[in-house]
């Protein structure tokens, strides 16, 4: 076949099977060209998922009537017009292809009256050209109707799914632009039925709730107390700056789907900035499960290259690793400082979450904790006082053979928080133990229900990672080496890992072909059975080959602390649980284990009262 140009028709599909995947790409093109025209509110209708109608109606300025035709041209656009405006794009739309990709897969009318005119004016397009624009009375602003989409691309039509899945694919793109746009109202109407409002007051917590509902927009907090949706970009120089809510570790979902991003209030798809909110919550969700965040990143627009994708949520930015650390700190400081202990709701089979509330004054709370310091310290004073009388002369107790006692207080204790960073755990007197289980503690706020084991693994873990980052982890030698003969795959999982297995506190050595010589465990684990923790650890290996260096090593060492953690169904004498708790109190991260369990349930003050019924 010879080379040929292709007919405008042709060429024009093409293009829009790049801009136009689906109703819910037509219905964000459109809202960003209203966006850009000032609309201060944006009402969407949409009948049969989009495949029947879209129509996008805005109170933007308008568009001349000699510049409507033009509007429906390729490349016609009013955001730029030399290469040097590429490099600090302001606007969502750039391209100009959106309306003529759309009127080329689709029966198009353009209505719009210009705040300088009497009257509007109207053109169409069924899959070609633009007819004359004629006159249509309206008020100020712009309306665009998309009939029949891929009326004319039987292919891409046949591969549309179900109304109700594209009607929720609309849905996601209006929510976002609500979260990105507070101060504006979106209106969203499925087969004439409202299904998503927006009051447009300017408080992105309003437009929280009308998405999620008020029970789990109470479980998300705020990155900054301020919210600067009105202030102007950085300029060039000024570091990222990164707000928002995230929620707490309480509110999760299965999947990333629910984090939202948005650069310089664009919404992108961006996998290194949602793995820094994934890293942020680390050792505090369970695996497989992730938070839900509406995250704004605003940075000088020269550094950050819009023009990757024609659809335009692909995005390149000049210092990744600098907006990276910028996100995972502002969503650690903001977790630190709202994260509460899980309640322990009365009557109920799972544990209720707090909703997030204000903090006391410092200044109370500061009294608080100084008169409960005092009682607790005294009553401390006489506990060990009958312990030191009344403790048998021998017999070794279980948690001194896990370690407990015989290791120093973790690296974080006695330290002053960070600035942003939330105080640790109250100060807590013992009570008792319950089923050999959990250890019941008495608080300022309630009563504690402290999971000895999770404990135990967060105590170790803080301890043997800041003893890595050191190079000085502690190593206990085995009297005689331990010569392990292994299997060819757990020979090449040991040979691969061998320098970072070393690091942690083992002393690994080949023996011939596929054995190696352990002369040395890591000190924790001096109680333990080296070669079942090696298996251990090889079984972790195994499963995580594509784990990166950092999140290979961080779960070795929580496989490492599982294992020489206190165990369920171990008594505990007092003088153990006081000192696990106050090894627990100067963790940085005292309210999860490593994998994302809470090491501790509060039942307040309150709850008690009530379930006695005293209020």
């Amino acid at each position: 076949m010879p080379i040929q140009i292709l007919p405008p028709q042709v060429a024009g599909q093409i293009a829009a099977g790049e801009v136009v995947e689906r109703p819910a790409n037509v219905v964000k093109e459109l809202i960003e060209n209203s966006l850009d025209a000032g609309a201060q509110e944006i009402r969407v209708e949409v009948q049969e998922g989009g495949r029947r109608l879209i129509r996008v109606t805005d109170d933007g300025h308008g568009i001349p009537r000699e510049e409507l035709p033009l509007a429906l041209h390729r490349h016609a656009t009013s955001k730029l017009q030399t290469a040097e405006d590429l490099g600090r794009i302001r606007t969502y739309g750039f391209r100009g292809e959106a309306l003529h990709s759309i009127a080329a897969v689709s029966h198009l009318v353009l209505s719009s009256r210009h705040r300088d005119a009497e009257t509007g004016f109207q053109v169409r397009a069924e899959g070609g050209a633009p007819t004359e624009p004629r006159p249509v009375g309206m008020p100020v602003g712009t309306v665009v109707s998309v009939e029949h989409l891929f009326f004319n691309v039987p292919a891409r039509r046949k591969f549309l799914r179900r109304p109700a899945t594209e009607a929720g694919h609309i849905t996601a793109i209006v929510q976002r632009y609500a979260l990105a746009h507070p101060h504006r109202r979106f209106i969203l109407l499925h087969d004439g039925r409202p299904t998503f409002q927006s009051t447009g007051s300017g408080r992105r917590w309003d437009v929280l709730v009308a998405i999620y509902g008020l029970e789990n927009a109470q479980q998300m907090v705020p990155l900054q107390q301020e919210d600067p949706q009105e202030e102007p970009l950085p300029g060039p120089g000024q570091p990222p700056r990164v707000y928002g809510y995230v929620s707490l570790p309480t509110l999760t979902r299965a999947s990333r789907t629910h984090i939202d991003l948005f650069v310089n209030r664009r919404y992108v798809e961006d996998r290194s900035l949602t793995h820094a909110v994934v890293q942020a919550y680390h050792t505090w969700l369970p695996v497989g499960r992730f938070p839900v965040a509406a995250l704004f990143v605003d940075l000088d627009p020269g550094e950050v290259d819009v023009n990757v994708h024609p659809r335009k949520t692909e995005i390149r930015l000049r210092e990744g690793r600098r907006v990276f650390g910028a996100v995972q700190k502002a969503v650690r400081r903001a977790l630190l400082h709202h994260t509460p202990i899980p309640g322990l709701a009365v009557g109920s089979e799972t544990p209720a979450p707090a909703p997030p509330s204000d903090p006391p004054p410092p200044a109370l709370e500061r009294d608080e904790r100084r008169l409960w310091g005092r009682r607790r310290r005294a009553l401390l004073q006489a506990g060990q006082g009958i312990h030191r009388r009344q403790a048998p002369p021998a017999q070794p107790s279980p948690a001194s053979e896990s370690g407990t006692e015989a290791v120093p207080d973790p690296p974080n204790a006695g330290r002053t928080p960070e600035a942003g960073e939330a105080e640790g755990l109250p100060p807590l007197r013992v009570v008792g133990q319950v089923a050999g289980m959990y250890i019941v503690a008495e608080g300022p706020a309630g009563l504690y229900l402290i999971d000895q084991h999770a404990a135990h693994e967060r105590i170790l873990y803080e301890r043997l990672m800041a003893q890595r980052a050191s190079g000085q982890v502690a190593r206990q030698g085995l009297l005689e080496p331990l010569v392990l003969h292994m299997g060819h795959v757990e020979t090449g999982l040991i040979a691969e890992h061998l320098e970072t297995l070393n690091a942690l506190g083992f002393e690994i050595e080949t023996f011939g072909e596929d054995a190696f010589r352990v002369r040395a465990v890591p000190a924790i684990l001096a109680h333990q059975d080296p070669a079942r923790t090696l298996e251990e650890i090889l079984q972790g290996l195994a499963q995580e080959r594509n784990r990166v260096d950092e999140a290979l090593e961080a779960s070795l060492v929580r496989t490492i602390c599982k294992r020489a953690a206190i165990k369920a169904g171990q008594i505990l004498s007092d003088i153990e649980m006081v000192e696990l708790v106050r090894q627990l109190e100067s963790c940085r991260s005292p309210r999860t284990c490593p994998h994302g369990r809470p090491t501790m349930l509060r039942l307040s003050a309150q709850e008690l009262e009530r379930a006695f019924g005293r209020t």
